[in-house]
């Protein structure tokens, strides 16, 4: 009977996780490719709350394209317990239109080393994204450049006065 409890306690614990799982309700994703110096965090809910969230796979793969484009690659996490366990990894195209799921981090999938059209939810949020870091990046230079500015004007009055 004490056995049975353990077991039973356990299931408890780990079905709200396979739930999640299951669902595609990663916790965030890593972002590194052009333009994006280390790699930028992003938990947005509608880059992180599906599977598909870049694109469809289910309905099917499409041949390469000749030339995708720009791409990013991207790694889709989840926090459980506190543990950060990646989930798969994807590279996406969003001036194109293109994903190629690389595929599950431990495991394979259907889906694995094909190639599919992008969701074209996803590119608004993912761009705004990508914007809002490098807004981050370059405001602490502009405001530097300000202050040197405003300090070479005051030395240049006082100098000429």
């Amino acid at each position: 009977m004490k056995k049975i409890s353990w077991v039973i306690a356990a299931l408890l614990i780990l079905i709200p996780s396979m739930s999640a799982l299951a669902k595609g309700e990663f916790t965030y994703i890593t972002v590194s490719g052009p333009g994006i110096t280390g790699e930028l965090t992003i938990s947005n809910p509608v880059l992180t709350q599906s599977f598909f969230a870049f694109g469809d796979f289910s309905k099917g793969a499409v041949d390469a394209p000749a030339d995708p484009g720009e791409g990013y690659q991207i790694i889709r996490s989840y926090v459980v317990n506190n543990k950060e366990a990646p989930f798969d990894s994807l590279q996406y195209y969003p001036y194109t239109g293109y994903v190629y799921y690389n595929g599950i981090g431990e495991g394979s999938s259907e889906y694995d080393k094909k190639w599919f059209l992008a969701d074209p939810a996803a590119k608004e949020p993912f761009l705004s994204a990508l914007k809002q870091r490098a807004l981050l990046t370059w405001l602490p230079l502009a405001v530097l450049v300000v202050i040197l500015v405003v300090f070479f004007v005051a030395y240049r009055k006082k100098a000429t006065s």
